[in-house]
């Protein structure tokens, strides 16, 4: 399997899974849980999570999918910008923790840019490292102008999470190539897009008729094909989980890459930064 690697050498699949939606009704929990260990299973270790997503009932369906697996997964969370400050962010850390049922995280991302200064969020991260409570920090939803805002605890950002996909290209003229090059990867989150319009595209629908595969195959394999990033895609039922697993064997040609630019234009100048 194709893998990443963050800054302080750690590797992760390319292909992890996504949990947004997730815990909204009750009803679902059970299935959803399994769905996600079914991707573990398939190799798709890395869960991602927030405290946001049904206001954590997401977190709860995640620590159901990983009871007893704990050592086999490479567990995400993100905080509410609101939550971030040196006071609120070891009460928001430690709720996570506890829906989760786990005594540390992987990776915990400031879920998008709000009023706390990036500085008291960072110090706040660093504190948790210290204690043991996370093993890393991040970002998500940042632009280049944040990133840089960082300062001297940019070496120390694991990964930068935003909205990457067929339909949303614009990260590709700067944000992507500025974390390349400083060896930070990119967790792309929606990279087959929302409500099903991307998957309509004829020249998706064409292309993926050509390989025999789903158009969301095509989608993720797009995403999938450029180095250092990871895709997150969300997937609550077993056909959908394998689909993505599937993902990982496709290659698109030369001829398919054209095609895709030519139906989805890639970005000739900064665009902001788009956000679900």
């Amino acid at each position: 399997m194709k893998a990443v690697k963050f800054p302080d050498g750690t590797m992760v699949p390319a292909l992890g899974q996504g949990s947004w939606h997730m815990g909204e009704r009750g009803s679902d929990r059970r299935a959803e849980a399994q769905a996600l260990r079914l991707g573990l299973d398939l190799g798709m270790t890395l869960i991602d999570t927030a405290e946001m997503y049904a206001e954590g009932g997401a977190e709860v369906v995640v620590a159901e999918a990983i009871a007893g697996r704990r050592d086999d997964c490479f567990l995400v969370s993100k905080i509410y910008p609101h939550n971030a400050s040196a006071r609120k962010l070891p009460m928001a850390l430690d709720a996570s923790l506890r829906r989760l049922k786990v005594e540390r995280l992987d990776l915990y991302l400031l879920h998008w840019r709000g009023g706390v200064p990036l500085s008291e969020t960072v110090a706040a991260m660093e504190k948790a490292i210290a204690q043991g409570k996370i093993a890393r920090w991040g970002v998500s939803n940042l632009d280049v102008d944040d990133l840089e805002e960082l300062g001297a605890a940019l070496p120390d950002c694991a990964t930068d999470q935003v909205l990457w996909n067929l339909e949303a290209r614009g990260v590709e003229f700067d944000l992507l190539p500025f974390c390349a090059g400083r060896g930070m990867p990119v967790m792309a989150y929606s990279p087959v897009g929302q409500g099903g319009a991307l998957l309509r595209n004829p020249a998706l629908r064409a292309i993926a008729a050509r390989h025999g595969v789903t158009p969301a195959q095509v989608a993720l394999a797009f995403v999938l094909a450029r180095p250092g990033v990871i895709a997150i895609p969300k997937a609550a039922d077993p056909a959908h989980v394998r689909q993505n697993a599937a993902a990982r064997d496709l290659v698109l040609t030369a001829e398919d890459m054209a095609e895709l630019d030519a139906a989805f234009p890639p970005p000739r100048r900064k665009r902001a930064l788009a956000m679900l």
